[in-house]
């Protein structure tokens, strides 16, 4: 047993991408022996795993209420685009909250909806202890928005925003900028990217430029995310053994447009047009999409697998895929990619934001050039008919088991809070 205690904070238990890093990570902390809890602002059910911070009637009523008026209110003041934006209106004051006052370390995820204002982590700093701050979107370092897309305002002091309604050089995300400001000049806290890409971003940033930013990616559970025997797994989804599975996440525009679906409908009717490719030898699986409705028509038989709660039915959804298709334009360290690596299937996507930390291209997957449609439908027709589909395969589970692997990302943790306690003394 490691002698340290580390509490993680979080808005939701596993919900959304840093829920279930956070998640990840506290389980491999707790296999290296070290103390590990997770407390969240609101869960969803009852959970053994994490504190719930608003388990208490009252506490629960105000966090429903700072979630629903963070939200809604953003409409006010935000234009009719799908980019997030965090007004950060709304927080909660938690420094004296007997979990943070016995922990070692404090570790920091997302703290959006309503759970922490910039001023509620300012308070922090009376704690006197080492915080670690994970980076899972870029919220931290902007005026509000968490994707940025092509826009360099984070750069400077935000102003003009071009997501707002109103916007100036005194708007608001200028002054979300100013109490970050005022707030990160009180609280001294470590920066972990899990990508090289949030690294970068973070350190050109005009709020961090001068902080200490770490590189350490999320992990994954290595036995439930694994290789299944493809023509069992397809046989498992209802599908021939031949056949040439193409899954994805799909997401409609109006949800995510950084999920850049539209780029992905227009890669498969390429493929389609594609003389090489045999069309009915080819069929695509989705997952993620609560309801069908509204769907557009894909060119090749198409098999809605809807939200999978199970990890074990949604590893051997990955392992039936000869390739899993993710046309994000714009994402840190996207879990979808390392679970479906880590099930040997090859990834393609574009090269942006963390997915070339994972994905090497034509070694464990392909990496297409941005923003190209083209690109895309070739890197799927390179797998299609590529000789080495079976190394491909082998490499991709490897790369995880090398970079991903929980005792892997836990050590490097662990070696950083070594670091932080050590210089707080």
């Amino acid at each position: 047993m490691i002698d340290l205690k580390v509490l993680h904070l979080n808005t939701y238990e596993g919900n959304g991408g840093a829920g279930r890093a956070c998640l990840r990570l506290s389980d491999a902390l707790n296999e290296q022996g070290v103390e590990s809890e997770i407390m969240v602002y609101f869960q969803f059910s009852p959970s053994h795993k994490t504190i719930n911070f608003s388990a208490i009637f009252f506490r629960k009523i105000k966090a429903v209420c700072n979630i629903l008026a963070e939200r809604y209110l953003t409409k006010i003041f935000v234009k009719a685009v799908k980019t997030p934006f965090s007004l950060q209106f709304f927080g909660q004051a938690i420094a004296n909250h007997p979990a943070l006052k016995s922990a070692d370390i404090i570790h920091l995820h997302w703290i959006n909806h309503g759970f922490l204002t910039p001023k509620n982590l300012e308070e922090l700093s009376k704690l006197n202890k080492p915080i670690v701050w994970t980076f899972h979107d870029s919220n931290a370092f902007t005026g509000g928005c968490h994707v940025r897309y092509a826009c360099q305002n984070f750069l400077k002091e935000c102003g003009n925003c071009p997501l707002l309604k109103s916007s100036s050089a005194n708007d608001i995300s200028h002054k979300n900028w100013l109490k970050k400001k005022k707030a990160y000049s009180k609280l001294d806290f470590s920066v972990v990217a899990p990508s090289r890409w949030m690294a970068n971003s973070a350190k050109k940033s005009s709020l961090l430029q001068f902080k200490e930013v770490s590189v350490i990616p999320n992990t994954i559970e290595i036995e439930v995310f694994k290789p299944y025997p493809k023509s069992e797994a397809k046989v498992f989804l209802g599908i021939e053994p031949h056949k040439f599975v193409l899954m994805s996440g799909f997401m409609p525009s109006k949800n995510d447009k950084h999920k850049g679906a539209q780029y992905l409908i227009e890669a498969l009717n390429l493929l389609a047009q594609n003389p090489a490719i045999e069309k009915g030898n080819v069929e695509l699986v989705i997952f993620g999409n609560k309801s069908t409705e509204n769907m557009p028509e894909f060119p090749f038989k198409t098999t809605f697998l809807g939200n999978i709660s199970n990890d074990t039915q949604l590893a051997q959804s990955y392992s039936a895929a000869d390739a899993f298709i993710t046309p994000s334009l714009e994402d840190n360290l996207p879990n979808t990619v390392m679970e479906s690596l880590a099930c040997a299937t090859p990834v393609i996507a574009f090269e942006t934001g963390g997915i070339p930390d994972m994905v090497s291209h034509l070694e464990n997957g392909y990496l297409a050039k941005y923003e190209s449609a083209e690109d895309l439908a070739a890197g799927i027709a390179w797998l299609y008919s590529c000789e080495i589909q079976l190394l491909i395969q082998q490499n991709a589970r490897e790369s995880i088991l090398k970079n991903f692997a929980p005792e892997v990302i836990a050590k490097k943790h662990i070696e950083l809070y070594n670091s932080v306690l050590n210089n707080k003394k």
